[in-house]
């Protein structure tokens, strides 16, 4: 049997276009797309739906870049059971990351040993916000004051809370909340 041609074309559309994630309802901030540090462009609920998400604005020259460390001991405890860390180097507080992504990525795996997900270096607050930050800030009234600011963000895709830079990764109220989103049952 042979198929008309707007048929075979529609069929290939449909093979083609992204699917609709349960894990990512279309208010979910993971809706967005982010270019990798040195990567390509990655889709967000398509690459990271379904597990628990802490999203981070990292900065490189900050009093608060040696939380790295804790990031990434989270990032190795946890990401077998689901946790991911997405770090988001901006430039918006004092000036304080490097300038290129080439420094930060040097930066980063020379003196913290990061090996979570970084991405490209953008603003996380303001008119310019990068789409994961603008939808983050507008489901949870909390833009980021400086630079470690945390969202951590469920496996049905919706934020379920803010720490300030002063919440180390390793704060028990921060671990608790992880680990209760993680026996969180998938959508």
């Amino acid at each position: 049997m042979r198929l008309a041609r707007p048929l075979l074309l529609t069929l290939a559309l449909l093979a083609a276009a992204p699917m609709a994630s349960a894990a990512c309802p279309a208010n979910s901030p993971l809706n967005a797309s982010a270019k990798r540090l040195l990567g390509p462009v990655e889709p967000l609920c398509e690459t990271y739906g379904g597990k628990v998400v802490l999203v981070v604005n990292t900065a490189s020259q900050c009093g608060f870049t040696p939380q790295y460390e804790g990031l990434e001991k989270l990032w190795k405890t946890y990401k077998d059971k689901g946790l991911v860390v997405l770090g988001f180097p901006s430039d918006q507080f004092a000036g304080q990351e490097l300038d290129s992504d080439e420094e930060i990525q040097k930066f980063c795996k020379l003196n913290f040993g990061v090996s979570f997900p970084m991405f490209t270096k953008s603003d996380v607050r303001g008119d310019k916000a990068n789409p994961l930050f603008a939808a983050l800030i507008k489901r949870t009234d909390t833009a980021p004051k400086w630079n470690f600011y945390k969202y951590l963000i469920g496996r049905d895709g919706q934020p379920i809370e803010v720490w300030s830079s002063r919440t180390k990764p390793e704060d028990p109220k921060l671990v608790q909340a992880i680990e209760t989103a993680l026996a969180a049952k998938a959508p």
